[in-house]
């Protein structure tokens, strides 16, 4: 089954911990300065948001004092016309007599209406419509037109369906007059009787829709933002793109905008997210704002920018930290490390001395002890070798010494009674130069001049012993013979070849020695031609490390040999009948030149 994933396993792929602790640092740090260059964008994007709300929220407010202030002084003047006594003299239903009756009365109307005009820029006309079928307007001298029924235009069944409140008309053409033709916005409302409950006719003010226009066109939300106004029915009463609304090139949300009362609400998505806030007029319009949400941060570009410079920033200053705490972390476990590897290489004067009481102080302290206790085992291995090489070494010759001289001085007996005193005089002086180099010294290396001279004297003594039936030579190179070796090497293997090679032989026994230098190593070769050994039995030695076991001191030899490396140490040759080959490859223990011969 697949385990899964864990940040131990991710980080068990570095080589060093300092590798390690970057990675980690490095992540949490970037991780942090990810998740807060976010966080501080996306409250800095909401606040700007926010205050952008507001700020479209008081321009569009702006806009609706400024269009209620205008409706306002419209119902004002409507107000004026209704409690003007030649007004309400003129349309109630009271007969003129002649016409030159009526006209002043028209002509103050239409004066008072001018007058009203030149100080408001932005009426288009005032008109009257009395229901005795009387007309007086700003124009003194007007024409209706003909194709053109008042009754039934809507401006005027609202306001009479109102009963004397102000009504508001959508823009459009206004065709009243004869040869006039005029965008505008029209306010309606019902004049009544002085008793109030009567109507007698109906007062027409328009608003010429460029004031809407001035108004609405210089409102900047953004660089796509704009302003427009929507009456009750939904109707566009004023739209920056009204050409591409009629030709339905552009679309608003008309729908959701009749729906909300004052406030605000978002549609769309990416560039095209669109933020609607709405003001409610007292007179039924509503007044919309329209932004783009990626344009009210003004220098979102700059913004971003910034938020990436800083996040570079400091990723650069987080690496540069992690590295350096990282290093600083590791530095002890690294120097640990070397002197680990130090230790392994054999060297145990090593301490690592690390002041800190931390985890790394406290394993740096346990090293040192590990590495002192090691030094200390190991010295006491060494001494504990010592003291068994020298025991092997004493047990050996209190072995070859009673063994030896017993056989020895038997023959010196023999040879005594036989009146040959020439050969008993060389035989025991061979016998005391054998010993005076067994125990005159206690060092456990001599030159190799001294191990000849051993075992020339014995080899001496056996070949006396046993007359014609032994004969030895010893090849030397002259070049090694100051080079010490451990001592008492090759006496034991020349036993061997004597008393299991040549003893047991029919024929004359013949012990040859050479040795030879071959690089850093001594050679001694000892062959006889004894008896010889079976395949079986030199293979049970070749695979046995101690040797021919029955032989005296042989496996103590090559123990004692192979202390010094796996690479020296005994090998062997043998053929049966034809004799035994053994070859001694030893150390050189000391330099040339040195002179301990006995």
């Amino acid at each position: 089954m697949r385990k899964g994933w864990n940040i131990g396993s991710f980080l068990f792929k570095f080589r060093s911990i300092q590798s390690s602790i970057s990675v980690v640092f490095s992540c949490l740090i970037l991780f942090l300065i990810v998740i807060t260059s976010y966080i501080s964008y996306r409250l800095s994007a909401d606040a700007v948001e926010m205050n952008s709300k507001h700020y479209i929220a008081e321009i569009v407010q702006q806009v609706n004092i400024n269009l209620q202030s205008y409706i306002t002084n419209m119902e004002d003047i409507s107000l004026l016309a209704s409690t003007n006594k030649d007004v309400k003299y003129y349309i109630t239903g009271t007969s003129f007599i002649s016409d030159e009756e009526r006209r002043p009365y028209e002509k103050r109307i239409s004066d008072l209406f001018q007058s009203i005009l030149i100080t408001r820029k932005d009426i288009a006309s005032i008109m009257v419509f009395g229901y005795n079928n009387r007309f007086v307007s700003d124009h003194r001298i007007t024409s209706l037109n003909l194709n053109a029924n008042f009754e039934e235009q809507p401006w005027y069944k609202n306001a009479k369906a109102e009963g004397g409140r102000s009504v508001i008309s959508a823009p459009h053409v206004q065709n009243m007059i004869q040869n006039e033709y005029r965008w505008v916005v029209s306010l309606s409302r019902e004049l009544k009787s002085a008793d109030g409950i009567t109507g007698e006719g109906i007062f027409l003010v328009d608003l010429n829709l460029s004031v809407i226009n001035e108004i609405c066109n210089h409102i900047n939300l953004g660089k796509r933002g704009y302003v427009f106004i929507v009456d009750k029915d939904g109707s566009i009463v004023y739209h920056p793109q009204q050409k591409l609304i009629n030709s339905n090139l552009k679309t608003e949300m008309i729908d959701q905008v009749k729906q909300s009362g004052s406030g605000s609400f978002t549609t769309g998505e990416g560039n095209k997210k669109r933020m609607y806030t709405i003001q409610e007029t007292h007179f039924g319009w509503k007044i919309v704002g329209v932004a783009y949400a990626n344009e009210l941060i003004a220098n979102q570009y700059q913004i971003n920018v910034s938020y990436f410079l800083w996040t570079i920033l400091a990723l650069v200053i987080a690496l540069c930290l992690s590295f350096y705490l990282s290093r600083h972390l590791s530095q002890p476990i690294k120097q640990l490390q070397r002197n680990m590897k130090l230790v392994e290489k054999g060297d145990f004067t090593i301490r690592s001395d690390f002041q800190s009481k931390n985890e790394i102080g406290q394993l740096s302290h346990t090293f040192t002890i590990m590495v002192g206790r090691i030094r200390e085992l190991m010295n006491q291995i060494i001494q504990n070798e010592e003291s068994k090489r020298q025991g092997e070494m004493k047990l050996l010759e209190a072995q070859i010494n009673p063994h030896f001289l017993y056989n020895t001085l038997d023959s010196i007996i023999w040879m005594a009674e036989r009146k040959k005193h020439d050969e008993v005089v060389l035989m025991t002086s061979s016998l005391a130069k054998l010993f005076r180099a067994i125990i005159h010294k206690n060092n456990e290396t001599v030159p190799v001049r001294v191990e000849i001279e051993h075992i020339t004297n014995y080899l001496q003594i056996q070949a006396m012993r046993y007359q014609d039936k032994l004969d030895f030579r010893i090849e030397v190179d002259p070049g090694i013979l100051d080079v010490h070796i451990p001592k008492i090497i090759l006496q034991p293997i020349v036993e061997n070849a004597i008393y299991h090679g040549i003893k047991n032989s029919l024929e004359p026994g013949q012990v040859t020695i050479t040795g030879t230098e071959e690089g850093d190593a001594i050679v001694f070769v000892v062959a006889d031609n004894g008896v010889g050994m079976e395949p079986e039995k030199l293979e049970h030695i070749l695979k046995s490390r101690d040797g021919i076991v029955k032989g005296i001191g042989v496996s103590n030899v090559n123990e004692r040999i192979q202390l010094f490396g796996n690479e020296f140490g005994l090998s062997y040759k043998s053929e049966k009948w034809v004799g035994t080959e053994v070859r001694i490859v030893l150390p050189k223990c000391f330099q040339k030149g040195a002179d301990h011969a006995p």
